[in-house]
C-alpha cells in the first residue's frame, strides 16, 4: 500500500475516531480506506462499466458490419 497525505475538518476526524473507539473500525486508515472504496463503487465503477459495455457493443457492431 502507498502512504497519502490527506487534510480534513476536525469534525470528520473525530467521527473516524469515535468509529474507531467504539470497535467499528480497527483505525483510521480502515476507515478511509473503506469510505474512499465506498466511493468508487458508487461513482466510478459503474461508469467505467457503462463505458466498457459500450465499447464492447461497438466492437460487436464493427466486427458484423
Amino acid at each position: 500500500m502507498k502512504l497519502i497525505s490527506v487534510k480534513m475538518p476536525e469534525a470528520l476526524i473525530e467521527g473516524m475516531d469515535e468509529l474507531v473507539k467504539r470497535g467499528v473500525y480497527p483505525s483510521r486508515s480502515a476507515v478511509m480506506r473503506t469510505a474512499v472504496r465506498d466511493l468508487l463503487k458508487k461513482e466510478l465503477w459503474p461508469v467505467l462499466q457503462q463505458e466498457s459495455a459500450e465499447s464492447s457493443l461497438e466492437e460487436e457492431v464493427e466486427t458484423t458490419v
